[in-house]
């Protein structure tokens, strides 16, 4: 074989061995990159938040701690963080993406869904009851703007995409707590923390709650069997294999959210709810959620089959949602007393 043979095998194993070293790397790349992005965002102090905010837009007010929250200033706060949480976390919003590793993702952009729920649930409480006087008041023309833009489609990567719409959405609540936090605004923004106003409120949180109980316990074989007894139109068959994760982070999300609109409502209904001696009964459900986001120790979600060898985590964590969904219910009742 002449030499110039040799010399044409050698350079093309080499460049195969090239090809195989990057598809290695990039493999490798892939799996690291969209196990960060899967990691879920942590908790954060509600107060602490809008106490940042009011230093980056330079709001001066004297307290006690330098700082003054109007009531509702922390609640819309909050809806604006953990929108910019499902915007900014590492990987930003995953839902919408087309490319690697985002498009192979599935467990963050279910938990996107559950966060957005509740995110569009306290907008629109916030634009129909929260910052309204009665029913025949005019709707807050901020917030009138903010609450459609997260209600765009969330899967849209272009012309629109959904950031940008959520962005809009962001800016116009901006916009609604600088003129709640300036009283000498020609057109202040308004939050009336009434009972019947959070009434109106944990009404909805009550029938999501449910909802979420009711999908997740949908992951035994025996909830089918009970399932049977129910109106064919209202009825929900066993969570299939493939889904059983999906419902799982999705209500992860939602709990997430919750558990810091609910810190909002502790803050900002404080007077209200110690009125109506009803603090212990929110803190109550910030613990259930809290309990529902505990970490998690397996690689996999497990779903055992009731008593049996392996844990079933979407019972756990429906057991921690109906407790809450019972406070929400005594809390209610509560708000709807004289």
């Amino acid at each position: 074989m002449a030499a110039s043979d040799f010399s044409q095998e050698a350079e093309s194993k080499g460049f195969a061995w090239f090809l195989g070293v990057l598809c290695a790397f990039s493999v490798i790349a892939i799996v690291v990159l969209g196990g960060y992005w899967s990691i879920e965002p942590r908790s954060f102090d509600v107060v602490a938040e809008a106490k940042m905010n009011q230093e980056k837009n330079g709001i001066e007010n004297s307290s006690i701690d330098g700082y003054i929250y109007p009531d509702g200033y922390v609640y819309a706060n909050t809806l604006v963080h953990i929108a910019e949480v499902l915007l900014y976390k590492p990987g930003g919003y995953l839902t919408n993406d087309v490319g690697v590793p985002g498009v192979l993702l599935d467990n963050i952009p279910s938990w996107e869904y559950g966060a957005l729920i509740m995110l569009r649930d306290g907008a629109s409480a916030l634009r129909n009851h929260l910052a309204r006087a009665q029913s025949q008041s005019a709707e807050d023309p901020d917030l009138a703007r903010a609450e459609p833009y997260f209600y765009y489609e969330r899967n849209s990567w272009a012309l629109p995409s959904t950031e940008a719409e959520y962005e809009k959405g962001i800016e116009a609540l901006h916009i609604y707590m600088a003129r709640l936090a300036d009283s000498t605004n020609k057109n202040p923004g308004h939050f009336y923390s009434r009972a019947d106003n959070l009434w109106q409120y944990v009404e909805i949180i009550i029938k999501r709650l449910g909802g979420i109980s009711t999908r997740l316990s949908a992951s035994t074989d025996r909830y089918e069997a009970y399932d049977l007894k129910q109106e064919k139109s209202n009825a929900i068959s066993q969570t299939t294999w493939m889904q059983l994760d999906d419902e799982f982070w999705q209500a992860r999300g939602s709990c997430w959210a919750l558990l810091h609109i609910l810190r909002a409502i502790k803050h900002d209904f404080r007077l209200i709810l110690e009125d109506k001696r009803a603090m212990d009964t929110v803190d109550i459900m910030i613990h259930e959620m809290e309990n529902a986001l505990a970490p998690i120790t397996s690689p996999v979600i497990l779903n055992g089959d009731g008593f049996g060898i392996s844990a079933n985590y979407s019972l756990a964590m429906a057991s921690y949602v109906s407790r809450a969904s019972a406070a929400a219910l005594d809390l209610r009742d509560v708000m709807n007393r004289g």
